[in-house]
């Protein structure tokens, strides 16, 4: 369709046949995101109330199923990578929120990280040099105050504010260890996102929202026997990225939930089914308590 020929056709939704104007809004929508930008200059034109309320409807839809379509490719092209995963999580709130942006953070504290970690360093002390420069120069910390906010499950936000629950604040961590090459991986512990060293047959643990307290075995075995649960693998062992961006939409769809917007945890729950195979382990029903990250 020509430019003529779209803003025509979205100039019919002000139709008072509800037929057409129903007809209009599903040839929108099958034509999908491009039509974004002519709904905006369409809701920036119109003094219309009850349009400009359709168009914002309209828009959204437009959005959520592309995000939906993404993220089902993301995860058919092998979820490997997790920054684009998180990504996709803070596109549901952030539509415009931009990768590239997110990209070029991360490399700005990798190529500070880089200049302090070093390869020939026992790996207790690349944790520690790691841990100073992202809590000592780089300031980052935990979101005690608003635990619960959507925000905290927001990629770009946690780089800009240098605040995030423990999952945001670990994907940061994480991504930063394996661009310098560090055996660090995420591990599904319950109520609490955590990260494993694990090389050959040394490995301890790393809590990120304690500033990257290191733990040994012994220290999770405690932990698991604190909430009264059965100690199996997934609570000690790495975890993949697709379990990593199903647990940042758990939590998204539980911060929506205790802010009372039923609706957003609708959708955000079924971007989650999207993501997950009836043969695939989910986290115990512990996962969201009040205190999940």
């Amino acid at each position: 369709m020509t430019n003529k020929e779209i803003k025509a056709l979205i100039s019919l939704l002000e139709d008072e046949d509800e037929h057409i104007a129903s007809h209009v809004e599903e040839k929108i929508v099958s034509l999908g995101e491009p039509m974004i930008p002519y709904l905006e200059e369409e809701w920036e034109s119109s003094i219309n109330p009850e349009v400009q309320k359709k168009i914002e409807e309209l828009i959204h839809k437009l959005q959520y199923d592309g995000l939906t379509n993404k993220f089902k490719a993301w995860k058919e092209s092998g979820a490997t990578n997790l920054t684009e995963g998180m990504w996709l999580v803070n596109s549901y709130q952030y539509p415009d929120a931009s990768l590239e942006n997110i990209n070029k953070t991360l490399d700005q504290i990798y190529y500070e990280a880089w200049l302090h970690v070093r390869t020939d360093m026992h790996p207790y002390d690349q944790i520690k040099a790691l841990n100073h420069v992202l809590f000592k120069l780089y300031k980052f910390s935990a979101n005690t105050k608003n635990f619960h906010s959507p925000a905290n499950s927001m990629l770009h936000l946690a780089l800009e504010t240098k605040r995030g629950n423990p999952l945001t604040l670990c994907v940061v961590y994480l991504t930063i260890a394996q661009k310098l090459g560090l055996p660090i991986y995420g591990v599904n512990l319950p109520n609490l996102f955590i990260l494993t060293y694990k090389h050959e047959n040394f490995q301890f643990y790393i809590n990120v929202y304690n500033k990257g307290l290191m733990l040994s075995k012994g220290d999770i075995d405690n932990y698991i026997l604190q909430l009264n649960l059965n100690p199996v693998d997934i609570f000690y062992e790495p975890c993949s990225n697709l379990d990593i961006v199903k647990r940042a939409l758990r939590n998204l769809a539980l911060s929506f939930e205790k802010m009372n917007e039923a609706e957003k945890a609708v959708e955000v729950n079924k971007l989650l089914d999207n993501l997950t195979d009836e043969e695939t382990p989910e986290p115990p029903a512990s996962e969201n308590t009040e205190n999940d990250d």
